[in-house]
């Protein structure tokens, strides 16, 4: 039987609401990357019918995350072994416009829910697949990609440390650093899929054809890299080398953009890339003589110059506590942030319109 997670909308993400009132999505999506693309969507008003096996999204033994990501859609269960319900399935397809799925590739087509015969039924219907590492070589692959991994599985972790994201969140000391935000699934699955499937939906209004868009978690991290592929080269060309993430020109190279620990053993990140910041920061810092070690100014990080400059700032914030930094940078327009906890940004002014679940819209409306 269906039910509909009921939920009330902050008004941030209410404001939003009409954009997409009319597009039906019928979501076949499990765990995290496509019920947070759905979401979106549902936030900006499209009518979402979740469709789960019988046994259930994994994403409910999650604490209240299942609740979160999937709250005002319609919820139905069918056996995806079952003919019955394969044809319940096609029945929501007739009329709808957008279907995702989270499967392997030739999965659908085991199912009876193959590209050509979805389309016989519906021609405008847009598919989009979200996969870990996309098509690869096989008889549905447009494009000539070479590689062997479209049925492999894979979490988050694995689309990270596949694509070379991973290897870019180094510590100071260069160990890899273990993300607790999914990043391959939200950025590179999620965002990625709802960009695609809009963008496919626009065009079978103009040419009454839908298509099948198989997203890559994988391919589509990578692409997100564009600021290390740039600022690697960057880098390179004035000391000769490709730098390790920590020495990359925004990795902590640069003192005018680093994170500096607090006599209480937190974090103040500093932004001051323009030098008209980093002059500011300088003065709230009383350490005028600083003002002119900047890379805008030709003190290129590996100088012995910038080297003193980021051990001066670091001595500086390393004596006092963060509340007294964050007293000191409040009124100071520098791009000098404290580092919050999860906690603390859940009670900081900027998140008071979050709604039940902890969720803020990203965006707002001019009046």
């Amino acid at each position: 039987m269906p039910n509909n997670i009921s939920s009330n909308t902050s008004s941030g993400i209410a404001q939003m609401t009409d954009c997409l009132q009319g597009l039906r999505v019928i979501d076949l999506t499990r765990n995290l990357p496509g019920p947070f693309a759905t979401r979106l969507l549902a936030d900006l008003g499209a009518d979402i019918i979740k469709i789960e096996p019988m046994n259930g999204d994994p994403a409910r033994a999650l604490g209240g995350l299942f609740e979160a990501l999937n709250h005002g859609k319609t919820i139905e269960k069918y056996d995806f072994r079952n003919p019955e319900g394969i044809e319940s399935i096609k029945a929501h397809l007739k009329d709808a416009d957008v279907m995702l799925d989270s499967f392997r590739p030739g999965v659908l087509e085991g199912m009876g829910l193959d590209t050509k015969t979805l389309h016989a039924i519906n021609p405008k219907l847009v598919i989009v697949s979200i996969t870990g590492y996309g098509l690869g070589t096989g008889d549905d692959a447009k494009q000539e990609i070479k590689h062997e991994w479209a049925d492999k599985a894979g979490h988050d972790i694995n689309f990270m440390a596949m694509s070379g994201v991973l290897d870019q969140l180094k510590t100071a000391e260069g160990e890899q650093a273990m993300p607790n935000i999914q990043f391959a699934d939200l950025a590179g699955g999620s965002d990625t899929a709802v960009i695609a499937l809009l963008a496919a939906v626009f065009a079978a209004e103009r040419t009454g054809k839908g298509r099948h868009i198989a997203v890559s978690m994988t391919h589509s991290l990578y692409q997100h890299m564009v600021m290390p592929k740039a600022t690697g080269t960057l880098v390179k060309s004035f000391s000769g080398q490709t730098p390790p993430p920590q020495y990359d020109f925004l990795g902590g190279l640069l003192p005018c953009y680093c994170l500096y620990k607090t006599a209480d053993d937190r974090y103040m990140a500093v932004g001051s890339l323009e030098l008209k910041f980093w002059q500011g920061l300088c003065d709230v810092l009383a350490l005028p003589e600083l003002k002119t070690k900047h890379w805008q100014l030709g003190i290129m990080p590996n100088m012995p110059d910038s080297k003193a400059a980021a051990k001066t700032v670091a001595e500086t914030f390393a004596s006092q506590p963060l509340a007294h930094w964050q007293q000191a940078f409040e009124s100071a327009d520098v791009c000098v942030t404290p580092v919050l906890t999860l906690e603390e940004a859940k009670a900081h002014p900027l998140f008071a319109h979050q709604d039940q679940h902890q969720a803020t819209a990203g965006w707002q409306l001019f009046e």
